[in-house]
């Protein structure tokens, strides 16, 4: 297990995240984007003992039927009514495979003639928005996200220096070389350049080891 892993605590964190009515994003990302798959089995078990709900589905099963019913659900939990259904969101968001969420963005799309990222960006707001938009665009493209997650922690004034840290160090060993062509791609600048321009002294200069190279 990685240093600092408890799957009962991420568990709990994860709980206490998605309870109540606001959703703490970074809690939720931290759990479902930092962790390796044998990490989140063990927070799926703990999850069912603890609370009595499940984690994400690991594989890549597909069916039909039930894409049909998710993006139905969806549609009629967000578009359809005042107000978001924001239990079906985060049941059907946190708990289905990467394969079959992005056939129910799809099938979302052919039902509302919206994107799922304009109806939440429509129907919701604040962190439940916030999480809500990190998991389909993890899900759509994680190296991107990440990409868009360093972006917004440097540009402007200050820098976010928890957000640059944390995945920088989490996604070094894992997708940087996918994150910088993402960051190239998406701002028209090296990741490697921007840090640079944003940081200075020994902080620099690890960010600038973990980024492990100019593009």
């Amino acid at each position: 297990a990685a240093a600092g892993f408890n799957a009962v605590e991420d568990a709990q964190t994860l709980r206490s995240a998605m309870k109540g009515l606001g959703t703490n994003e970074d809690a939720i990302i931290g759990i479902l984007a930092y962790r390796n798959t044998a990490q989140r089995q063990e927070i799926r078990t703990a999850y069912k003992s603890n609370i009595g709900r499940g984690g994400r589905d690991e594989g890549n099963y597909l069916d039909d039927a039930l894409v049909k019913k998710d993006a139905q659900d969806l549609f009629e939990a967000g578009e359809k009514k005042w107000g978001t259904d924001e239990v079906k969101f985060l049941s059907v968001l946190c708990s289905r495979n990467r394969n079959h969420l992005l056939h129910v963005f799809d099938e979302y799309k052919r039902i509302s003639q919206k994107d799922i990222e304009q109806s939440i960006k429509s129907e919701t707001s604040g962190s439940f928005e916030d999480a809500l938009l990190a998991i389909v665009k993890c899900m759509r493209n994680k190296p991107a996200y990440f990409a868009e997650r360093l972006y917004k922690s440097m540009k402007g004034l200050g820098t976010d220096d928890s957000t640059l840290i944390r995945v920088m160090v989490s996604r070094a060993e894992i997708d940087m070389l996918d994150i910088r062509a993402n960051f190239k791609r998406l701002y028209g600048k090296s990741l490697f350049s921007f840090i640079k321009g944003d940081t200075s002294g020994d902080y620099r200069k690890v960010l600038l080891i973990l980024c492990g190279g100019d593009d």
